[in-house]
């Protein structure tokens, strides 16, 4: 029987009351019971709870009642996550036990936040541990294929990447054998509507004897709040402990086997959703806040307590037949709610299409009730029907736009934008989608910002995220169910309020270089802007930068001066802090904006060269990237698999992408296999095709797998029965 050790799913999440009674779990080693009394993030602890006597069982027992009825035991499952500075660094491990007298599968599916970059995987299978490289992806590809060529057997699976990818490992254990997988990654956390929020998925999967997620967050401005919604169930409220100091906050998810129960007497976890944290930092200035660390700068812009600047929106929104039921009633609802909340001082109206494109007015309205309500009315009566018409769709929003602004319609100080709101591909007009991306960049302004909203799965959203960052604006998948219209509100809120346009960051020359985007078109209230880029610290004390935007009454410079060694004794000193954090987001932010050339870049020669500067990056600062993958080698090189980092695509990337080994070895049982159950059951090949389950809708980032791997020794007898 086949075991999953760890699976995660997206889950929609909505945010419940905080948090109010903390469980101080005091089963603890000297060194982790320091942590929990740390005066930055602790003080001290009135009257911390022990266990109860229920909870009080042997070791033995406790191994009995956790055993599954496959006769896994799940041993530890731990997440270590620490944020330096908006830079998340995330640990997943997992300690699993065959305890069948027969060999089994295990897999280890861990769930990661799309755009996070991977960079280190670990195995250990009973002492004997696999370590990871990063190599460019065709070097990659050759080393493995020519180690399947010696014998070895392994398979790869791309497939699309949604909100959330995956990463999967899969191997075949014998009767006794102990694994513990171990992923690392990292992502920035992003600023949306005036919180920082970071997700970590937990679902183990099963009982685990021991659970444990920790959070440490580091930040050099002081934290105005951390807030942990209890989403994960009642049960667990005593089993999260949040402290909050005034630069640092530690929280602690710990619940026993008995709260991870379904109820009393289940084999079965209740564990299964998302730790969610939550938190701002203090602003003292409008001018950003500049941090300096081992010769990197990061300058962070989020300034609030300003008028907001008049838009002029147009709303364009798919009505063609696939939009039939819920999907249009939850469009609506959204419409709906975003109409009522413009503001006096905006311009807008609305065009639907499917075949063909209406408008509801043919010129740029005033947002004022009486033109609001009667919007409503009219997106009330739409009726989906027909095909989709993308192109003209577009075309059309741009011409209202471009022929309000040549006609003098438009607030100097407003800000343009476009909503395009759609389920799927086009079917009618113009079908190839690099045209009608030609199309609408060559007839759109450089200052109107085109935003696009995917709902399902059925629309190439690569695409939209193309559109969007070609045009200053985004792309955001919305899941076609009852969520819709929240997620619908949720997006129009972090654009809904432009504060400034037209931003420019400024730095003394010859004391920085490489420095990321500095130009950018709009603010958004709510949202954060972050540039960054390497500094002479060994000839500069101080590092200034001036900050130039309009704003809806005046034009701003704004300057702020920081020292270069300001953060040194802060960050030396905090164990938690990672040292490297400042260089790790300058990299994070130069792969992203790098990526996002190359998808429009106009030529091959200069896709090439963007592509080999992705790929340098990529090698230097070990992240796997879509032109790197991850070779994961036993430690004499005998043994290895490859980690394949897929394109984002709307399907997976080709038929039969599941690749399995060649015929089996001649010594299917490798040298350095430690002494396992000596049941001849044990020594069986690995998983087939059939033994790699992802559900409908689910997202395979990285895939390795290890087959004909047994890991136990074996006569030579048995070696030549396989």
């Amino acid at each position: 029987m086949k075991f999953l050790a760890a699976c995660f799913m997206v889950l929609q999440l909505l945010f419940a009351s905080e948090i109010q009674s903390f469980d101080f779990i005091v089963e603890e080693e000297p060194e982790k019971l320091a942590e929990l009394f740390d005066p930055e993030t602790s003080g001290f602890i009135s009257s911390p709870r022990l266990p109860s006597s229920r909870y009080q069982r042997s070791t033995d027992d406790e191994e009995e009642l956790i055993l599954g009825e496959d006769n896994i035991v799940l041993h530890s499952y731990k997440i270590q996550s620490t944020i330096t500075s908006r830079l998340a660094n995330t640990m997943v491990q997992t300690k699993v036990e065959n305890r069948a007298k027969h060999s089994q599968n295990l897999v280890f599916d861990v769930q990661i936040p799309k755009g996070a970059f991977i960079h280190n995987f670990t195995m250990n299978v009973n002492g004997i541990t696999f370590t990871s490289s990063i190599k460019e992806k065709s070097a990659a590809r050759s080393q493995y294929a020519q180690a399947r060529a010696r014998g070895k057997a392994a398979a790869i699976l791309r497939s699309n990447a949604l909100d959330m990818e995956n990463f999967k490992a899969e191997l075949n254990v014998p009767s006794g054998t102990k694994v513990q997988f171990e992923i690392h990654y990292q992502e920035p956390i992003r600023r949306k509507l005036s919180t920082y929020e970071h997700i970590i998925p937990v679902q183990p999967g099963r009982l685990a004897k021991h659970l444990e997620v920790n959070v440490h967050i580091v930040e050099p401005q002081g934290i105005s709040f951390v807030h942990v919604p209890n989403i994960l169930g009642d049960q667990f409220t005593d089993a999260t402990t949040v402290n909050k100091g005034g630069k640092k906050a530690h929280i602690s998810f710990k619940p026993s086997v008995a709260q991870q129960r379904k109820c009393s007497n289940c084999t079965t976890t209740a564990v299964d959703g998302n730790l969610v944290v939550t938190y701002d930092v203090n602003r003292d200035t409008k001018a950003g806040e500049l941090e300096i660390f081992n010769g990197y700068f990061v300058h962070y812009f989020a300034p609030d307590n300003l008028e907001p600047l008049p838009k002029n929106i147009l709303f364009v929104i798919d009505v063609s037949g696939s939009m039939w039921g819920l999907k249009m009633k939850q469009t609506v609802e959204a419409m709906k709610t975003i109409l009522g909340d413009l503001r006096s001082d905006d311009k807008f109206s609305i065009l639907d299409f499917n075949h063909n494109v209406r408008c509801w007015r043919e010129s740029l309205v005033q947002a004022s009730k009486i033109q609001t309500d009667a919007a409503k009315k009219y997106i009330e009566g739409i009726h989906p029907n027909g095909g989709t018409n993308i192109n003209d769709a577009l075309l059309r929003a741009i011409f209202i736009l471009n022929e309000a602004n040549a006609l003098g319609m438009l607030d100097p100080s407003s800000v343009s934008m476009i909503i395009l709101v759609s389920d799927g591909d086009p079917t009618v007009g113009e079908l190839k989608l690099p045209t009608i991306q030609k199309n609408v960049k060559k007839n759109i302004r450089d200052d109107t910002s085109l935003f696009c909203l995917g709902i399902g799965f059925d629309v190439d959203y690569d695409f939209l995220k193309r559109l969007g960052t070609e045009n200053n604006g985004a792309a955001q998948r919305i899941f076609g169910n009852q969520e819709t219209s929240s997620q619908m509100k949720k997006f129009y809120n972090q654009v809904s309020t432009p504060l400034l346009k037209k931003l420019e960051f400024n730095y003394p020359e010859g004391l920085v270089s490489d420095v990321t985007q500095s130009s950018f078109q709009n603010y958004f209230g709510g949202s954060e802007i972050v540039v960054s880029g390497k500094v002479d610290t060994e000839n500069v004390q101080h590092l200034q930068s001036i900050v130039t935007a309009t704003a809806s009454d005046a034009q701003l410079i704004l300057e702020t001066l920081a020292d270069v060694e300001g953060l040194d004794e802060f960050l030396n000193k905090d164990k938690h802090a990672d040292p490297k954090f400042t260089e790790k987001l300058w990299a994070y932010l130069t792969v992203n904006q790098l990526m996002a050339e190359r998808n429009v870049a106009p030529t091959a020669a200069l896709k090439r060269n963007i592509t080999k500067a992705i790929l340098q990056m990529s090698l230097d600062h070990h992240i796997v990237t879509p032109y790197t993958a991850m070779l994961i080698e036993s430690p004499n090189g005998e043994e290895m698999m490859l980690a394949d980092s897929p394109q984002d695509r709307k399907r997976a990337c080709c038929p039969g992408a599941l690749t399995i080994g060649q015929p089996k070895p001649e010594k299917p049982i490798p040298a350095w296999a430690p002494l396992g159950s000596k049941d001849p059951q044990s020594v069986l090949m690995g998983p087939t095709a059939a033994a790699v389950h992802t559900g409908k809708g689910s997202s395979i980032h990285l895939l390795i797998l290890l087959i004909g791997w047994v890991l136990t020794h074996a006569s030579p007898a048995q070696g030549k029965a396989q």
